[in-house]
């Protein structure tokens, strides 16, 4: 009777062993199970926001510019202000105080394009970039950096629309940027163009003062 007496807690405890190992697998498998529901749903976030901020793309470009005649106002160090904007350039040919001088003025765009394909454009303010001692020499650089040209570009389409009473004929062009524009065009230029597929253009090509090659064209009229 002592000797049956000594064995059963043995038997009890093996069951307590037992019942701790399963009680350990469930939690595991409920650990992984939430793991993996948590783990999903990050990634599907993660996948979302990646997918907003791949959708809007923006492209910085040359835009335009301008030649500006200004005085040279303080020296500081060895750059200069230029007056009446007080705007910061180098003093690189050794102006003095008071001197009349030309300055090549720069502004770019921000374009975003959009997931349905539109281009919204952001330009930015004007930038002096470099300074001339005359107007001609400033001109020279300038006509380096906005060239007109002729060229052939495919037309979309042309359509016709009514307000109060009067039509409206718009053609649209695909630039060789591959934005596209729309161009109010007259009566007779539109029955000309309702079954053309190509047209010559006049475009302004603005070049990159940093990057030569990079260059944005813009619509400039109709060369025929």
């Amino acid at each position: 009777m002592n000797h049956h007496r000594k064995r059963r807690p043995q038997g009890n405890q093996g069951a307590l062993v037992l019942l701790l190992l399963l009680g350990g697998v469930l939690l595991v498998v409920l650990i992984g199970i939430f793991s993996n529901s948590s783990l999903f749903s990050r990634s599907s976030t993660d996948s979302g926001s990646y997918s907003d901020t791949a959708v809007a793309e923006d492209t910085a470009l040359p835009w335009d510019y301008r030649i500006v005649e200004g005085t040279v106002g303080d020296l500081i160090g060895s750059d200069m202000t230029v007056l009446p904007d007080n705007d910061l350039l180098p003093n690189d040919d050794n102006y003095a105080t008071g001197d009349k001088i030309w300055t090549l003025q720069y502004m770019a765009a921000h374009m975003i394009t959009n997931s349905n394909g539109r281009n919204d454009i952001t330009l930015t303010g004007w930038k002096p970039i470099k300074s001339f001692k005359s107007e001609a020499a400033a001109k020279e650089d300038i006509d380096k950096l906005k060239v007109q040209l002729n060229s052939e570009v495919d037309l979309v389409g042309v359509y016709q629309t009514e307000l109060d009473g009067k039509n409206r004929q718009f053609a649209i062009l695909t630039l060789p940027s591959g934005n596209q524009i729309k161009q109010p065009i007259d009566e007779k230029r539109y029955e000309a163009l309702k079954k053309a597929k190509k047209v010559n253009v006049i475009l302004e090509e603005v070049h990159d003062f940093v990057n030569y090659d990079m260059a944005y064209a813009k619509f400039r009229g109709w060369a025929s």
